[in-house]
């Protein structure tokens, strides 16, 4: 590729500089990098560019109020986004402000003076605009995906906004917080009203719901903070519990006989076959409620086994599908080409969204007070580690997307973990169907029946490997026996 001499400057001037004439060519080629960054105008003093990690690249300002000198207070205003803005209409801009500045005004000040003076429900307005972005972790700084921006808005505008959005934003106060939270945590916030033909708009408060939209009314006070609302985020400071109980309930093997056999009960009572079905793949998958229910054709592949999630929790996630879910799968195909697996009732567009009553006759039928279809991914993850599959596996079972699960997802075989699949749903279909094996997995527990091919064959392999004594055959028949199950 042929750079030209002026190109090639230019780069070079980014490198051992952070100043350097903006023009349209380098504001496009301003790399992104590890942490944020600015670029300087050479033309324009206190004009510049500011690269955030996320690749959003905004026009600001900065100058010192007070008559300038080092001593003095330096600001910074953000003037436009590029792309919004053009480079010359932002320098147009840069040079009245800068040019307000000279004479002894403060913009930034005068903007900040002003955000001081809206209210929460302001506030959540401009949140709502530009401030509903992952804060924390691997995704800092992106986007928050449309149905988690979608939660947490409908959290802020049902809850925050009717207790706390008549007052100024920058009054709140810690206390505020904490009667706030007990407010939620009372159901004053509560509703349940009809909005339109079959529908509600349902609005529960309590303990769960108070820790959630505090989290939530926290990065919102974070966010008006960097943008000049606040001068301090009141959350911090409160004395309230924002951390959800670390509940790992999962479900015994016995206790997935009984949701089975309540499966079989509901399906024999006429309830909704897509209802059954869904519950059905969230117990045998460790997927996640909308995974399922919201499953598309597109992302069901039969051929490699493999569902294709083009945009879950974590983004593009690719999870091995074992053979009883496959023949569910394989039969619901047969009347859907395209679109969604579960579509809704009556023409309605969506996806199948009955699954709510079935559940609750489903976990009552059962004796499984409080189980929720979430229980049903631990006891995947449980059920896999206690059958002896290695964490990494685990993870790529369930689609994990932290670091560790991240690295280990990108290098795991996929015939490793389909196999893992296999052996892990195997229990699962079986304890589905009320054949339990027992918890501990002892040899003495064990069918002979059922195992004896699979054992013949592990033990034809291995035998067929090693030259063993007494003591190691016995030793090859214990590893064999455990692998089998």
């Amino acid at each position: 590729m042929v750079v030209s001499t002026r190109e090639l400057n230019t780069r070079r001037a980014m490198k051992r500089s952070s100043s350097v004439r903006l023009t349209k060519p380098v504001v496009d080629k301003a790399e992104v990098r590890d942490s944020r960054y600015d670029l300087w105008d050479l033309d324009l003093a206190g004009f510049g560019l500011r690269i955030e990690k996320s690749g959003t690249k905004t026009f600001i300002i900065r100058y010192r109020i007070e008559g300038g000198g080092r001593s003095a207070p330096r600001r910074f205003l953000a003037l436009g986004r590029f792309g919004a803005l053009t480079v010359e209409q932002a320098r147009r801009k840069a040079r009245g402000l800068l040019g307000a500045v000279a004479h002894g005004e403060d913009p930034a000040g005068d903007v900040q003076e002003k955000r001081r003076g809206k209210t929460i429900r302001d506030l959540l307005d401009f949140y709502e605009e530009h401030g509903c972005i992952v804060q924390r972790g691997i995704h800092k700084g992106k986007p928050m995906k449309p149905l988690t921006k979608q939660y947490t808005m409908s959290r802020l505008r049902h809850h925050v906004e009717p207790l706390l959005g008549g007052r100024r934003a920058s009054e709140i106060t810690s206390g505020d917080v904490e009667r706030f939270v007990a407010d939620v945590t009372t159901g004053k916030t509560a509703k349940d009203i009809k909005i339109g033909p079959r529908k509600r708009l349902i609005v529960r408060g309590g303990e769960g719901a108070a820790r959630k939209v505090v989290r939530d009314l926290s990065a919102v006070f974070s966010f008006g903070r960097r943008h000049g609302f606040i001068a301090q985020n009141p959350v911090e400071g409160a004395s309230v519990r924002k951390t959800d109980n670390r509940r790992m309930r999962f479900l015994t093997l016995e206790e997935v006989a009984r949701l089975g056999d309540a499966f079989n009960k509901v399906e024999t009572r006429g309830a909704n076959p897509k209802g059954v079905a869904i519950a059905r793949l969230w117990a045998l998958t460790g997927c996640r409620r909308n995974e399922i229910a919201a499953l598309k054709v597109e992302e069901v592949n039969l051929e490699d086994n493999l569902f294709e999630f083009e945009d879950s929790k974590t983004g593009r996630s690719i999870r091995p599908i074992g053979p009883t879910a496959r023949a569910m799968l394989e039969n619901l195909l047969k009347d859907r080409k395209k679109g969604y697996l579960f579509p809704a009732e009556r023409g309605e567009e969506g996806h199948y969204q009955g699954t709510r009553n079935i559940w609750s006759e489903v976990i009552k039928l059962a004796d499984l007070p409080g189980v929720t279809p979430h229980t049903l991914r631990h006891t995947l993850g449980s059920t896999a580690t206690s059958s002896g599959e290695a964490l990494a596996l685990t993870g790529a079972l369930l689609g994990h997307a932290n670091l560790k699960s991240t690295a280990i997802y990108a290098h795991v075989q996929r015939d490793t973990s389909l196999e893992a699949a296999k052996r892990v749903e195997k229990l699962l279909a079986m304890a589905l169907e009320g054949n339990v094996i027992g918890e501990t997995n002892s040899a003495q527990e064990i069918k002979p029946k059922e195992l004896d091919a699979d054992l013949i064959r592990e033990l034809s392999k291995r035998l067929s490997k090693e030259n063993a004594d007494t003591a190691r055959l016995l030793g090859i028949i214990a590893d064999s026996i455990s692998s089998t199950l």
